[in-house]
């Protein structure tokens, strides 16, 4: 069978498609190239740099590209860095826009959905392939509590679960992919733990064994969001009054979108015991601090929903996690509406923040979510 794997350059999508060349399948390498890499993200980075000496400074893709061009040669498989620029930009303009309303983006999700596993099946299709894979730890298997085979092929119906090794568990940011892509899909790295899969990468000769994991946004070196945010959008009159949450000046900011929702460091007041960001107000450049109790949050509304089970009740319980690094919480969930979803804690939450995505789970295995309103 023949499977296009998304080749990153890193060591978990490395590994994914050695895995699958062991286990037999015809293997097409795809490095993803977002149009950004050289250009804009250095020039956030050194924005006085000229053009041309941003691009000598390889502080982006080129680099990520030839590993994944070695890693490739290494197998053995057919190899392609496709220009991706145009899908892109929309995730560009979202993250851009998320920050100036107020409210904080998840770019992640949204390049799964869109470029990911949204132009990866258009180009896997092209080729002739009947798979795609990632490098995500995350697995696929049967529905809980469910044996039912799919009409078409007799194979399990394949529902999504969480990676074996739960540090780096990645299901949360798969929660956005269309339910009918599910049975196209192969995450071979999810049954291993990070430690196992650099061993095999060692095991395989791969340079990239070692290399470090990508701790930032690929567009936003040094997590600079606000250099990003003026150099996309222009400079913007965002500053504002910091308040508590009777309303009284606390001090000054220079930009709300400088701010996240449970942001305690770097908020520029000293009010002798700590404070919390507790929301953003874009209409009134306003940023609203408190206390950690009152920073919790019992329950939040979500809308454009995503569901990867055939049905569910109006009301379940369930565990729902309300960002990547959370522990999700055990809750209630209610379908408002076929668009929007209410989620009640059992116990107050910290952090709750409007344009993340709330995920809920059965154990471990992904029912669906959507975007924190």
């Amino acid at each position: 069978m023949r499977v296009v794997v998304a080749m990153s350059g890193g060591v978990d999508s490395s590994v994914a498609a050695y895995l699958l060349k062991q286990q037999g399948y015809e293997v097409i390498g795809l490095f993803m190239r977002s149009g950004v890499t050289e250009e804009t993200v250095c020039a956030v980075r050194n924005p006085a740099a000229s053009s041309a000496s941003r691009l000598k400074q390889g502080c982006c893709s080129a680099a990520d590209a030839a590993d994944a061009r070695r890693v490739a040669d290494q197998l053995d498989i057919p190899f392609h860095a496709l220009n991706f620029e145009e899908a892109f930009a929309p995730i560009l303009d979202y993250f851009a826009d998320e920050y100036l309303a107020g409210r904080t983006p998840n770019p992640c999700i949204l390049c799964n959905n869109w470029l990911k596993f949204g132009k990866l099946w258009e180009f896997a299709r092209q080729v002739g392939a009947e798979r795609i894979a990632t490098g995500h730890y995350a697995q696929l298997r049967p529905a809980n509590g469910s044996d039912e085979p799919t009409a078409a092929s007799g194979a399990r119906r394949p529902a999504l679960f969480r990676g074996r090794d739960r540090a780096k568990d990645q299901s949360y940011v798969l929660f956005g992919i269309r339910r009918e892509l599910l049975p196209r899909l192969l995450f071979p790295v999810g049954g291993y733990t990070k430690s196992q899969i650099r061993e095999l990468a060692r095991q395989a000769g791969f340079r990239v064994a070692d290399k470090p994991d990508s701790q930032e946004i690929c567009f936003i070196p040094g997590q600079n969001y606000a250099a990003f945010i003026e150099r996309h959008r222009g400079r913007r009159d965002t500053a504002g009054e910091i308040v508590d949450t009777a309303g009284r000046v606390v001090g000054h900011h220079d930009g709300y979108e400088r701010f996240t929702i449970g942001q305690r460091r770097g908020l520029g007041v000293a009010l002798g015991s700590p404070r919390f960001v507790v929301a953003i107000d874009a209409a009134t450049k306003r940023v609203v601090i408190g206390t950690h109790e009152e920073l919790g949050r019992r329950d939040l509304e979500a809308d454009r929903l995503n569901w990867l089970v055939e049905s569910l009740p109006d009301s379940f319980r369930c565990l729902a996690q309300i960002r990547y690094l959370h522990r999700a919480a055990p809750a209630q969930a209610t379908l408002i509406d076929k668009d929007r979803l209410r989620v009640e804690f059992d116990e107050p939450q910290y952090g709750v923040a409007p344009g993340q995505a709330v995920v809920l789970y059965d154990g471990d295995q992904v029912l669906g979510g959507g975007w924190i309103r």
